[in-house]
């Protein structure tokens, strides 16, 4: 006797075993999509022209995969670059007007393989800007010294300048940049007096950018230094002395001499220096006061206009009680010496006297930095508002 549950076993499997057999019984039939044609996309775009040789250059396919990839210059050498699958990406920079040609294959999601061709031209700059530090890598600077990056020829684009320009701490300083010097300069300094030991990284990014009028930087430049000890001088006409504050403690209390003040070409000017270079001997010259080649022992100059901190012996019998100098700070040469060896470029002096340092000693090249207000020294920046 058959029972109903299995007739219905059999009915199953009955109608199991008219399905066909290829594929074999059970078995889901794959129905896919055909695989999608390749779309490549080249950055920047096929026969552009005026290309900066920084921009972003790549080369990416959609639905496929990049085989090889090469962008050669005219003269057949080819440009380094990283390939990651569907994108490749320059990691050079390229050269100035100069056409460079894409070729390589790529392989699409539908198996079929599409020569990858195209090729843009460079920019032609109308001149170029070479830009140069006051800094160099591996040195080590005084508390009070800025960072100047000028620009020959001066640039036109100050805005464009400034954006390639970048300075990195150690340690978070707040600072920014002015231009100074007719605009042939770009200065950066901190709002108040470096943090000793920060170490600093100074970039000027300029290669490939259009600094006004086609004009391109013809390289980029960047140094690495260290900020030393603090040192500052004190420096008072009144009081004939010249104070040396080395990290929050005095040191030395020098007697000086200061400018005569009776003549005000020869005062020695009030506000802030910045020791720029030193010499063991140095020879004086100043036509309008009628001498020449004059050897002073130990001199530190603070000022492009012929302000120095140096010995004299001739003047010793009028250091710590008269101001008879054209304008330098007269030590005796023992002391003088003592100071000289200690110094770093970059040291801050501050000059208490009648006549203050002015705008127009920027025309020097001298550090003016110092003796303009922050408030006004970040107008001066040409990214402000």
């Amino acid at each position: 006797m058959i029972t109903r549950w299995a007739v219905g076993v059999v009915a199953a499997l009955a109608l199991a075993g008219c399905t066909s057999g290829n594929p074999q019984a059970g078995q889901a039939i794959a129905v896919g999509e055909p695989g999608k044609p390749a779309v490549i996309t080249t950055t920047p775009a096929d026969g552009a022209v005026d290309v900066s040789p920084v921009e972003a250059i790549s080369v990416a396919v959609a639905n496929g995969e990049l085989e090889k990839v090469a962008l050669t210059n005219p003269a057949g050498k080819q440009v380094k670059g990283v390939l990651d699958g569907a994108t490749w990406t320059a990691s050079e920079p390229l050269g100035y007007g100069k056409t460079y040609t894409w070729s390589g294959a790529v392989r699409g999601d539908d198996g079929e393989r599409v020569e990858l061709t195209g090729d843009f031209t460079t920019a032609t700059p109308s001149s170029t800007v070479h830009a140069s530090l006051n800094v160099a890598d591996d040195r080590t600077y005084g508390v009070a010294m800025p960072i100047k990056v000028t620009f020959d020829p001066p640039v036109t684009d100050r805005a464009a300048a400034e954006r390639r320009l970048t300075v990195e701490t150690s340690v978070p300083t707040e600072g920014s940049w002015a231009w100074l010097n007719g605009g042939a300069a770009a200065h950066w300094r901190p709002k108040a007096y470096w943090k000793p030991n920060t170490q600093v990284t100074v970039t000027a990014k300029v290669y490939g950018v259009d600094l006004g009028d086609g004009a391109y930087g013809d390289e980029d430049v960047s140094a690495e230094f260290t900020i030393g000890r603090s040192q500052i001088v004190k420096a008072d006409t009144k009081t004939h002395r010249m104070v040396v504050i080395r990290d929050g403690k005095k040191v030395h209390d020098f007697p000086a001499s200061y400018g005569l003040e009776s003549d005000r070409r020869r005062v020695t000017r009030s506000g802030t220096h910045v020791v720029m270079e030193k010499y063991r001997v140095k020879a004086m010259t100043n036509p309008t006061f009628g001498y020449s080649d004059v050897e002073v022992p130990f001199a530190v100059r603070i000022h492009n206009n012929g302000e120095f901190i140096h010995g004299y012996a001739d003047s010793m019998w009028a250091q710590g009680k008269e101001n008879v100098s054209h304008g330098c700070i007269n030590l005796s040469p023992a002391n003088a010496e003592i100071y000289f060896n200690s110094v770093l470029t970059g040291d801050p002096v501050e000059v208490v006297s009648d006549v203050p340092l002015g705008e127009f000693d920027a025309d020097y090249g001298d550090y003016y930095d110092w003796a303009i207000p922050w408030s006004e020294w970040q107008k001066k920046s040409a990214l402000v508002g």
